[in-house]
């Protein structure tokens, strides 16, 4: 089982960790701070810094079969180390953070237009949110509410909720395509203070001004009833 460090910390970028194993399919970590793809966000890409031997680039992180292991994807004909060999495990960071800002902004379109999700992904300071929405959409006015959203400068933290929590309170959960991440007993909730709350695995950042100025790109009807919103992120 890998200690998942990211989750209650999405700013940390490295952390000394112990090889659990190690083949083509990914190097397993006790310990990390690389989030593996999931809920519509990529794998977080960077290397393995490992004593006297050449950094181990990783190009995707995912989960093992059991959901419980965390493997760290190694470049093509990578030098694996070897099992309990000392590690420290440094993320992409620049890439790291243009998803955080491109999630938390996710997150604010889905306040922007309230209507279900039925899906999404998240990019490069870049995503796209697909709604159940029969009603045709502005893009200039999406564009000024999520922009307002993001100028409030909200604080945005994390809380955790029981399972059976969850299920009480159904209408938590937006998103209809992906299913909250279960199986510890608890659900972790993304809050953005007076705004928004929702069960979510990913990365955010702290405060919504870091999302900085969203451009709404494009708006597509991809059905009767369901509107594809894509959005990109100035520089931060």
């Amino acid at each position: 089982m890998t200690e998942i460090l990211f989750r209650d910390d999405a700013y940390r970028r490295e952390a000394e960790a112990t090889v659990l194993s190690a083949d083509p399919r990914g190097v397993a970590l006790d310990r990390t701070v690389f989030y593996p793809r999931g809920g519509g966000q990529p794998g977080d890409q960077g290397e393995l810094i490992v004593e006297g031997a050449a950094p181990v680039v990783i190009v995707d992180t995912t989960y093992d079969a059991d959901r419980k292991t965390i493997l760290h994807v190694p470049a093509d004909g990578a030098a694996l180390p070897a099992p309990g060999a000392r590690v420290v495990a440094r993320i992409d960071w620049e890439r790291r953070y243009k998803r955080m800002r491109a999630h938390t902004a996710l997150h604010l379109l889905s306040v922007a237009l309230p209507y279900p999700v039925t899906g999404g992904s998240v990019g490069d300071a870049e995503g796209r949110l697909d709604f159940d929405c029969e009603a045709p959409l502005d893009k200039a006015e999406v564009e000024r509410k999520l922009n307002e959203l993001v100028a409030l400068d909200a604080p945005v933290a994390l809380r955790w909720i029981a399972d059976e929590e969850l299920d009480a309170s159904p209408a938590l959960v937006k998103t209809m395509s992906v299913k909250p991440p279960r199986g510890s007993g608890r659900v972790r909730l993304v809050a953005i203070e007076g705004l928004d709350l929702q069960p979510c695995g990913g990365t955010h950042v702290a405060r919504t001004g870091e999302i900085g100025r969203a451009s709404v790109i494009q708006i597509e009807k991809k059905g009767r009833l369901n509107r594809r919103v894509r959005i990109v992120l100035s520089p931060s």
